[in-house]
């Protein structure tokens, strides 16, 4: 019975986080109706618009922060406990911009889906095996499971300490800067990317990463302005 549990488990591990985790809703899923409705009625030109920015961006954003801030970073799914390539990735470059004295503070951002150590447990624990200033202080936000939640929380931690949210630099792999963008304007950042990567890699899964991510901004994009259109405001009050 136990070995049955942890099988299923097993196989429904992802479907805990990311898109997958909002397909039992109506709206969401009316969003992704709507969406594919006006992706025929474009014949295409929807998403083709939606790739393009993400592409542009993921190209040109800057791989050093340009002015001394407070950098989110952002976490991505463990593997056996430890951050995997695109992870340590991100940590790398908030380390080099924290010893080239360019950040305030760190932020590293990620929950658990399965009660293992947090995403941002276990990038704290892959920073403090090499160099970092004492006079960077580094905060855990671990309630979130997706990019949304990563922002939520964050807003929510930057607020407790008073006053206006401070301008903040998005510390994640070049594929996923134009969603990050987009969600952190939408609840009300004075944001800028950082791209954990020197340059943009033109690799198959560099590919096909871009595309689902175009394929995500479009939905949520589309989602929100139906969203508004037909006063949903439950909807809208999930980016804002």
């Amino acid at each position: 019975m136990h070995t049955c549990e942890r099988t299923m488990s097993g196989l429904l591990k992802p479907l805990r986080r990311g898109v997958w985790r909002y397909l039992g809703d109506r709206d969401i899923l009316a969003a992704a109706l709507v969406t594919l409705l006006a992706v025929i009625g474009t014949l295409g030109l929807l998403y083709v618009v939606h790739l393009v920015r993400t592409w542009r961006l993921a190209r040109h954003a800057p791989a050093q922060a340009g002015h001394r801030g407070t950098l989110l970073v952002f976490g991505r799914r463990l593997v056996e406990g430890r951050p995997e390539a695109d992870f340590i990735a991100r940590l790398e470059r908030a380390r080099r911009d924290a010893l080239d004295g360019r950040a305030d503070r760190v932020f590293l951002l990620g929950g658990s889906a399965d009660g293992g150590p947090s995403e941002a447990e276990a990038g704290q624990h892959w920073l403090r095996q090499g160099d970092w200033p004492s006079g960077v202080p580094v905060t855990l936000e671990q309630l979130s499971v997706d990019s949304l939640e990563n922002l939520r929380h964050a807003r929510e931690l930057l607020r407790d300490d008073g006053g206006p949210l401070p301008p903040v630099w998005l510390v994640t792999s070049r594929y996923h800067l134009a969603r990050c963008m987009y969600l952190a304007t939408r609840l009300g950042f004075d944001a800028s990317p950082l791209a954990a990567e020197d340059r943009l890699r033109i690799t198959r899964r560099y590919i096909v990463r871009l595309a689902m991510e175009a394929g995500y901004i479009m939905w949520i994009d589309t989602g929100l302005r139906w969203a508004a259109l037909t006063g949903n405001r439950r909807v809208v009050a999930r980016v804002t």
